[in-house]
């Protein structure tokens, strides 16, 4: 067992869907048991950035709360934090309603919201406090997608003071609009339509230079921050500068970003829209400084950014112009196994560092923890068993998530979850969804 000061082997005592006791229990109690010998649990996963039935350049989603939720629990993923993304015009308290209406009754794993404000109105600021008190306690500025979903600075800058002031945390996607869309134009005027295109119009600068300012920013406001999927060397140095300095500035990357290379946007034909996410993969020396970054505590989260958009009648979309390739791609599923088979495994990270950037951590940034991303009594006894003996193998054909591919195609992940349990009961069995559809829970979160 993983547990927050290190792996034990011990005994796990669930009780009315809570840990009652971590420790020896005598054999004498009368007890259903369930022997785990050999095996690894950690808490159960806690995803903080996934976008489920979610209207985005064009397309939906392919996958909604149903689907993904039953993905994310044959993953080890029992938590997630969705993406409730705002309508022009639209007021906070709908969004919330509005998406509470999608998840509801149809997740089977717990779930919570994140806000993305995309369309200020004059009462916003006390719309805020309005879902802040309903138990959504973060929320998310894009500072790219101009004309969809990008704000310009001052009005990032009145979010995050007021966010700040509610003792709420402000996520921020974080890319320099403006010049991505003067890079892109001049790549189409050149008659470079295809795929890679989404790569060159997204140097790595226009990251770098985004997060710098959103920490500026930041820094006047005397507020904290938090960075989305970042996938640069610059911006993991930025954050690291910024905290030396005492500043209150976090941020995450994803498994995508970790583990696949820019290499794949020179595939053949139309093949590398599959890896179309937003910011682009990068090379390895960023990669390198992302594990760095997890391992040194710069970075505190890995999430998946689970955005699924189907090759077929999807990605097509932009099949004559890249800026019209819906930006994600699939990744709930597959989160959890391969940050353990391809982190832990592969010596890139520790086994306590990997249950903390994949459970504890995301639970303790998002307002979850004690109750998510800990075995202590009192938690939820939300519990994920690995088998570090077996080994999986990824396939399209064979995944839960609702997406005709996936970015890991006939990747081979050393260790398998053999087991997931939600509140104590089975959800997932070697690959299988065995739960109930509509087990899930909204979970109102603290603010800071």
């Amino acid at each position: 067992m993983v547990v927050e000061d290190g792996a034990h082997i011990t005994d796990v005592l669930i009780e009315s869907g809570r840990i009652e006791r971590v420790g020896r229990i005598p054999a004498s109690v009368d007890i259903e048991t369930f022997d785990v010998r050999g095996k690894i649990i950690i808490p159960g996963g806690v995803d903080v950035h996934t976008h489920m039935d979610t209207p985005f350049m064009g397309a939906v989603t392919s996958d909604d709360h149903a689907s993904a939720s039953r993905a994310a629990a044959v993953g080890g993923t029992t938590t997630y934090v969705d993406y409730a993304f705002q309508r022009p015009g639209e007021r906070l308290p709908e969004v919330l309603a509005r998406w509470a209406g999608r998840a509801g009754g149809r997740s089977a794993v717990d779930f919570s919201f994140h806000l993305a404000v995309t369309s200020p109105y004059p009462d916003l600021v006390a719309d805020l406090a309005l879902v802040v008190a309903d138990g959504v306690t973060s929320f998310k500025v894009f500072m790219a997608y101009k004309g969809l979903a990008m704000l310009d600075d001052g009005q990032l800058f009145t979010i995050l003071t007021e966010a700040s002031r509610l003792g709420a945390t402000l996520c921020v996607h974080a890319e320099n609009g403006h010049v991505i869309d003067v890079l892109a134009e001049r790549l189409i005027r050149a008659g470079k339509t295809g795929p890679l295109g989404h790569l060159l119009s997204r140097p790595p600068e226009t990251e770098v230079e985004a997060v710098r300012r959103g920490i500026m920013l930041a820094n006047m406001a005397d507020a904290p921050l938090y960075f989305v999927h970042l996938s640069t060397a610059g911006a993991v140095a930025a954050v690291a500068e910024a905290q030396s300095a005492g500043r209150p500035i976090s941020g995450e990357t994803c498994t995508h970003y970790l583990l696949l290379d820019e290499g794949l946007y020179h595939g053949p034909g139309f093949e590398a829209a599959k890896y179309v996410v937003s910011p682009p993969l990068r090379g390895r020396e960023h990669r390198e400084e992302l594990w760095r970054g997890l391992r040194e505590g710069t970075l505190a989260v890995v999430s998946s950014d689970h955005c699924p958009f189907c090759m077929a009648g999807q990605k097509t979309l932009g099949v004559h112009d890249f800026r019209r390739i819906p930006n994600g791609a699939p990744g709930i599923e597959h989160r959890v196994p391969l940050l353990y088979g391809h982190g832990v495994r592969s010596g890139r990270l520790s086994l306590e560092r990997f249950v903390d950037v994949v459970s504890t951590g995301p639970a303790r940034r998002f307002g979850l923890y004690p109750t998510k991303g800990v075995i202590r009594p009192g938690a939820d006894a939300d519990l994920v068993v690995i088998d570090p003996q077996a080994a999986s193998v990824v396939l399209a054909q064979t995944m839960t998530q609702d997406c005709d591919y996936t970015p890991f195609e006939r990747w081979h992940v050393p260790g398998r979850i053999d087991a997931v349990y939600l509140r104590g009961e089975l959800v997932a069995r070697r690959g299988r969804f065995v739960g109930r559809p509509d087990a899930g829970r909204f979970l109102p979160r603290r603010s800071a």
